[in-house]
């Protein structure tokens, strides 16, 4: 019998709402553990392995096998091949000296969160967006400012929008993912470019999640970078890279936060695991394997976008990158969460609710991921055809 004593309680900072999409993902792991057979959409998880040469270099380091702490801000090796990237992917110069490794990008969000902002401050989003940024903002005294983005504005955050959020109290951050999680949209560069712009001009942190970077199709990507040296840049070699278990990201930051956000990393995180930053180093020269990768998730997203409609998914949002269709799913149900408890139940499909993404209009909509391989997405396009009748 468990007890629990009336002295003791949990914050109010841990009162979050539960990430929904890895609830699904364990409902999921107890129906496999019964024997049922599940195709999982529903977590943005590359079924590719790393690449090879990260593996490599992370089995050459094993062999050597000292392995311990490092700079807060990572290895030199690792900061200075990052700067590398960004000259040669997006024409942009980057000091060594801004990049700071990361626990994921995770831990890039609650540094920029510690470092830029004071309890209470409002922080814009995008509604839908990732439900994690909302949860970390909420657990660390600040306030999230959810915007409803739509149709009209492809989806996208705007300085109107922006304007007609502050008269409610002023905005002190901005948090936009181009490509986003879970619309799969991307701002052009001119779009960006005016956003960040505004931000500068107003005095408010711009905050790019560039995690979806490399997965952009028929679309020009563009960092924040290119228009802002003020913006902070989180990244992540979970996606593109293909690395979720390893755990390893980075930020590019002002000069005026490096120091703040290596003295909370120091105390925070110490630093992120030598092993991940050295795999992680010798991924950003796998563009080869990489890309071809890649050209499986396009492959995956052809499929998807033709097909879904075929089985009365009428209504996706544009597909600019990432991996996932993002579905009006209102002509079968208008209550998300049932409907994909009985898709995984019934059809074996794992699929994540809306409402984890947008707790106003996320009735209506269901996120497919197209992570997995090219027979799993035929297998759940079977399914979900004989499900639905």
């Amino acid at each position: 019998m468990s007890y629990a004593d009336p002295k003791f309680s949990p914050s109010c900072r841990s009162d979050v709402a539960p990430f929904l999409a890895m609830d699904v993902l364990s409902a999921a792991a107890r129906l496999e553990a019964d024997g049922k057979s599940i195709i999982h959409m529903e977590v943005g998880q590359p079924s590719a392995p790393a690449p090879k040469l990260a593996l490599e270099a992370a089995r050459n380091a094993l062999d050597v096998g000292k392995l311990g702490y490092t700079e807060a801000r990572g290895i030199k090796p690792f900061r200075s091949r990052l700067s590398q990237h960004y000259r040669d992917t997006y024409g942009v110069e980057v000091d060594e000296g801004r990049i700071v490794a990361t626990t994921g990008s995770s831990a890039g969000f609650n540094l920029a969160f510690l470092a830029a902002f004071d309890s209470g401050d409002r922080i814009a989003l995008t509604s839908p967006g990732y439900p994690a940024y909302r949860n970390i903002i909420k657990a660390l005294g600040l306030v999230p400012v959810e915007i409803e983005v739509s149709e009209e504005t492809r989806w996208c955050l705007t300085p109107t929008l922006l304007d007609e959020a502050q008269r409610d109290g002023p905005i002190r951050g901005v948090l936009v993912a181009s490509p986003a999680n879970p619309t799969g949209t991307m701002m052009t560069p001119e779009a960006l470019s005016e956003l960040v712009r505004y931000c500068d001009d107003n005095g408010i942190w711009f905050i790019s999640d560039e995690i979806y970077h490399g997965l952009v199709y028929e679309v020009e990507q563009a960092t924040a970078l290119a228009t802002s040296q003020n913006a902070i840049i989180i990244n992540s070699f979970s996606k593109y890279y293909c690395m979720t278990g390893w755990r390893i990201g980075w930020m590019v930051l002002p000069e005026v936060l490096v120091r703040p956000v290596e003295r909370i990393a120091q105390s925070l995180y110490i630093s992120p695991p030598e092993l991940s930053q050295i795999a992680a180093t010798a991924a950003l020269d796998a563009h080869e394997e990489l890309e071809a990768i890649k050209s499986g998730y396009a492959q995956n997203r052809t499929l998807l976008m033709q097909e879904l409609p075929k089985l009365g998914f009428d209504k996706l949002l544009p597909v600019d990158g990432s991996f996932y269709v993002y579905a009006d799913t209102r002509r079968f149900s208008n209550d998300s969460l049932t409907f994909t408890k009985s898709m995984l139940e019934e059809a074996g499909v794992a699929a994540t609710p809306g409402a984890d993404f947008d707790p106003v209009n996320g009735h209506a909509f269901t996120r497919f991921s197209f992570a997995g391989s090219n027979d799993h997405m035929k297998e759940a396009l079977s399914r979900l055809g004989k499900w639905l009748g």
